[in-house]
């Protein structure tokens, strides 16, 4: 392909439609703003007829000063028995001001007699009309077949003359839609391969011809499947949203789409230099919408590029390519190893040269580690989800760890009223910080709520940073269940400060005290980081 992919992402629109998921005009601006800053084409922004928010969004918009992003108000064909001009949704898309506009009508026979109850003649006049009156008002157009898969196998026929009617009223753009995500990536090739022979031949948008697009969704698992089945045919155009979410199971994930497309097949999506940004933007829109990335999602998950075998960390050391797929770096990913009784040596040494960077497989140091490992992980503990946990692990080993701060004594104490009373939990800590003692007490929901309170009230005269760390999540895994309730558990506790997020583990048969040893390690790799940062080298 000659020409630049097109990106347009849906996340303020279709992924708005994901369940849980609200966005407040703040959320909207924040969102199109990140989306700007990756560089897709195309931001779809909402609906602007169908809600006061979408509108306000609008008019607001142009305060974004975005560099390369198009802003596209959303919305349907005319009403039926009405005309574009009289039609109050179509004035408030063009109230909406925007450059680009995308309308969507029904390429789906069962849709058109069965849901809009018009005629089919009709329903081709609504498409062809609407689109021609926003043509001749200056609007670059892009029309969304919707069901256009399911119409073209149900009768392919009519799915062509709805994309016709849109072609001879001058859209800019046909986008072929998969709007109940059952096709197939076969399927797909053979409906973008009759509408380019239907406009011409170039899906790309070579000459006059309009580009041809692709909208995928994932109800059968094949959105990212169908996407590149269509550019492959030469689409030039791919809509989903940036971390995948969306109405049901989501929208073609884009995080995953635009590395496979420009790392893979060479062809380019983004502005020179953006790709490395995909993780962390990906992140930014996830957080805003308040939904979680999952760690294996490709490309950008925390595990995309872990290894715990020995055998892969040792080929990786010595050959990237051998167990990675692409460089981590190209998409602004980290590799990891992970720490574990299966690791092997090399996987531990590359951990220890991040703070000791003379270590090697064969020191010492490495082999003792291996050996703790081993025997700690015998008895319950596991680092590949405890980094922070392993890295003080280390720094004891290489002689290169003070204390900050002991516990010199604590007490927990939860109390279960009867009646209407709320069931409470009480702690109390006594710390020693460089000779100095300091006592303190909190209430909390729970006996670690409130172990966590005291502890970080005790601590945060001393070092005020704590201030900014919360725990993000506490999980709890009995090790040996045929124990009952004498059981060993392991406390596995994920924490942030706002730019950093660090996990650690702690393992004991009372779950007060594995808690306690867990939220030790946080607090002790918050500090150690932090005077790090300041004061190179610690120790």
């Amino acid at each position: 392909m000659g020409n630049m992919m097109e990106i347009l992402d849906t996340s303020l629109r279709d992924g708005a439609q994901g369940e849980g998921i609200t966005f407040s005009v703040r959320d909207k601006l924040a969102v199109a703003e990140a989306l700007d800053e990756l560089g897709v084409s195309f931001i779809e922004a909402g609906n602007p007829g169908s809600n006061p928010k979408d509108m306000e969004f609008f008019r607001l918009a142009p305060g974004l000063r975005l560099g390369n992003a198009k802003l596209c108000a959303f919305g349907s064909t005319c009403k039926k028995g009405s005309a574009p001009a009289e039609d109050p949704r179509i004035a408030s898309l063009l109230e909406a001001g925007t450059e680009a506009l995308v309308i969507f009508g029904k390429s789906w026979d069962l849709h058109v007699t069965g849901v809009l109850r018009v005629s089919l003649e009709e329903n081709i006049a609504m498409i062809a009309g609407t689109v021609a009156f926003l043509k001749e008002r200056g609007r670059l157009v892009i029309f969304d077949a919707e069901h256009f898969f399911d119409g073209f196998a149900a009768g392919r026929e009519y799915a062509l003359s709805t994309v016709k009617a849109a072609l001879e009223a001058g859209a800019d753009r046909i986008v072929l839609c998969d709007t109940n995500g059952g096709a197939f990536p076969d399927a797909v090739a053979e409906g973008v391969r009759a509408v380019k022979a239907l406009a011409g031949g170039d899906a790309a948008g070579g000459g006059r011809t309009p580009i041809i697009g692709i909208h995928a969704h994932n109800d059968s698992g094949l959105a990212i499947a169908n996407s590149l089945a269509a550019v492959r045919e030469g689409c030039g155009h791919v809509q989903g949203t940036l971390a995948g979410f969306g109405e049901r199971c989501g929208n073609t994930c884009l995080a995953s789409l635009i590395p496979s497309l420009e790392l893979k097949l060479g062809i380019r999506c983004l502005p020179e230099g953006r790709l490395p940004r995909i993780s962390a933007l990906t992140r930014r829109v996830a957080e805003i919408a308040n939904v979680s990335i999952s760690d294996d999602m490709p490309y950008i998950g925390a595990h995309a590029f872990s290894h715990k075998a020995g055998m892969h960390a040792d080929g990786i050391l010595k050959a990237r390519q051998s167990f990675e797929h692409i460089d981590p770096a190209a998409v602004g990913n980290d590799r990891r190893f992970l720490m574990s009784e299966v690791g092997g040596r090399s996987a531990i040494a590359e951990r220890v040269k991040r703070i000791e960077p003379a270590v090697t497989k064969d020191h010492p140091v490495t082999a003792a580690l291996a050996g703790k490992i081993k025997s700690l992980e015998a008895e319950g503990w596991a680092f590949e989800g405890a980094d922070a946990s392993f890295e003080l692990m280390v720094r004891r080993e290489l002689g290169r760890y003070r204390p900050l701060f002991r516990i010199e004594a604590y007490r927990v104490v939860s109390e279960h009223p009867t009646g209407e009373s709320i069931a409470c939990s009480h702690a109390w800590v006594k710390v020693l910080v460089e000779g100095q003692n300091e006592i303190a007490a909190a209430e909390g929901e729970g006996p670690v709520n409130a172990l966590d309170g005291a502890l970080r009230r005790a601590l945060t005269r001393f070092y005020p940073d704590l201030q900014l760390v919360r725990l993000d999540d506490y999980k709890v895994r009995v090790i040996d269940g045929k124990e009952a309730t004498a059981a060993k558990v392991r406390v596995l506790i994920e924490s942030t400060d706002g730019r950093r997020r660090w996990s650690t583990v702690g393992v004991s048969a009372d779950i007060i005290e594995a808690s306690r040893a867990a939220l030790v390690d946080s607090i002790e790799y918050k500090l150690i980081g932090d005077i790090e940062r300041r004061f190179k080298p610690y120790l």
